[in-house]
């Protein structure tokens, strides 16, 4: 914490604020779990997407952005969790029962690992040292929708952003070509 009674030169006193932060981003930088290679190598398929019928899923998906997160949440009207939404856009899109939590999600449909996604396929992350913690669905463009976190809202985010890219564990297409 920065003094305002200092007697050094407001130029030291940015300095060393400055000099205080870099060494936190540092320290805090080599506490991360984030493999670039494995992890950017994984994502980068994102880059590109294919179509395999399924956009109605991600149509649905981005329809239901800024519904307010709610555990355990599996409506509109109620509030969905991560894996409450995907129940819910998988059912009403394309007639697909899956079933209620993520783990056994992971075990649905065939991984895409090496192929291009496409708009609809699930996409999962280790988020509590779990395999499979958290999921959403691509839309396209390198970009999903999720359920993340109480207090928040369902919300597309960047699956090629720093914390996702990390946290990315594979893709997989739950509805057969």
């Amino acid at each position: 914490m920065l003094l305002t009674h200092s007697k050094q030169p407001s130029s030291c006193r940015t300095l060393l604020g400055c000099g205080i932060f870099i060494c936190s981003l540092l320290i805090l930088s080599g506490c991360s779990t984030f493999s670039g290679k494995s992890n950017s190598a994984k994502v980068s398929q994102f880059k590109q997407d294919t179509s395999v019928g399924t956009e109605d899923i991600s149509i649905a998906a981005v329809g239901l952005v800024d519904v307010p997160y709610r555990y355990g949440g599996n409506t509109p009207k109620g509030g969905f969790d991560c894996s409450g939404l995907i129940v819910y856009v998988y059912n009403k899109a394309a007639g697909v029962k899956l079933p209620r939590t993520i783990e056994l999600m992971s075990t649905k449909g065939r991984s895409i690992e090496g192929q291009p996604p496409a708009p609809g396929d699930l996409v999962f992350f280790n988020t509590t040292g779990e395999k499979y913690s958290h999921a959403g669905i691509y839309v396209g463009q390198g970009r999903f929708v999720h359920a993340p976190s109480a207090g928040g809202t369902v919300r597309l985010d960047y699956i090629t952003a720093p914390y996702w890219a990390a946290k990315f564990t594979e893709a997989r297409r739950m509805v057969p070509q």
